[in-house]
């Protein structure tokens, strides 16, 4: 549905975008994932035409939309800061963009109506001046105000940043489950790995203004194509050509210990002997979460943290003596 094909944008002299090829299809939820200044909200603009690309083209349905004024590409927009009128009410939030098309206010007033009830906003709250409104109801509001002109793709920009991380969670099951509600093709900007793995039907990991992969949640987790996605998704342990050596491991493991290693951390296991390659450590602390206790282990000068699920047994205390174990196949090699 959304094609960007060779986009370079340019800001005087620096180059922000580089190489952008990408295909979003219809109903997708596709994350730009990356660090700050990455390039992921610069892409995002190019998209909904707040910023003109130096070169390559934009495409939605087939039609290049590369030079087409902003109001005229039917994508919702939703900002980091929702960018609400705070002294209107959330009722005529919603109808400001049916108003500038200029509908008639019986077909205004039933869409802001069936919009309201699709997020869960009543009568009572519709009346309400945004300013009164949590942080999760107005971003209900900036939802619905970006669906109600009935865009083809809606464009959210860390819409859940700027809220506490309790909020945040309930905030983005809601989130996808309006997407899901709605059907429509969603580009969603942010930092935060969780959000990403947890949203997304694909994932774009942007570095330095490239795309360093696309793919799965589960694909950029599990499947790192290069080793800037290895270490910003996630946690993960980078295991040293002395670790290697002395565990044994090596070619015949299809593992080259010339190469950068990492392994995850759930794939360590603490007194699991079922795999082949195991060798004793300490444990130097840990951190209870409940379902999963997180350990750091000294194993003979190597640095190990481990995530094990909570099976009820003893936590293994400081000090403690225990194997750790894991299989070769699971070394991600750069």
């Amino acid at each position: 549905m959304i094609c960007l094909n060779d986009i370079e944008v340019r800001f005087g002299d620096f180059v922000a975008l580089r190489n952008i090829n990408l295909d979003i299809d219809e109903g997708e939820f596709f994350t730009f994932l990356g660090p700050s200044g990455c390039g992921k909200t610069t892409t995002l603009r190019t998209v909904t035409g707040f910023v003109k690309p130096f070169s390559g083209t934009v495409s939605v349905n087939g039609k290049d939309i590369t030079d087409l004024e902003i109001e005229k590409r039917n994508i919702g927009m939703v900002f980091q800061s929702y960018a609400l009128f705070p002294t209107m009410t959330v009722y005529e939030n919603i109808a400001f963009g049916l108003r500038v098309k200029k509908l008639p206010r019986e077909e205004i007033h039933e869409k802001v109506m069936e919009m309201g009830k699709k997020v869960e906003l009543d009568e009572g709250q519709l009346a309400k001046k945004v300013s009164q409104l949590s942080g999760g109801q107005q971003q209900r509001v900036a939802i619905a105000r970006a669906l109600v002109t009935s865009p083809s793709i809606i464009c959210l920009d860390e819409p859940l940043s700027n809220l506490d991380a309790k909020l945040r969670v309930q905030l983005r099951n809601e989130l996808k489950d309006l997407q899901r509600k709605f059907g429509i093709t969603t580009i969603y900007v942010t930092h935060d790995q969780e959000e990403a793995l947890t949203l997304s039907d694909r994932i774009a990991v942007f570095n330095h203004g490239l795309i360093e992969q696309i793919g799965r949640p589960d694909e950029v987790y599990n499947h790192s194509s290069t080793e800037f996605v290895c270490n910003f998704i996630g946690d993960i342990n980078k295991l040293s050509r002395e670790f290697l050596e002395r565990a044994g491991i090596g070619q015949s493991d299809g593992v080259d210990i010339n190469k950068n290693c990492y392994i995850r951390l759930e794939r360590l296991h603490v007194n699991d002997k079922g795999e082949r390659i195991f060798c004793n450590a300490v444990v130097q602390s840990y951190e209870y979460y409940g379902m999963y206790i997180k350990y750091t282990l000294d194993a003979q000068g190597e640095c190990l943290k481990v995530i094990e699920k909570n099976s009820g047994h003893p936590l293994y205390g400081n000090g403690s003596t225990v194997s750790v174990s894991f299989d070769p196949a699971n070394i991600m090699q750069y």
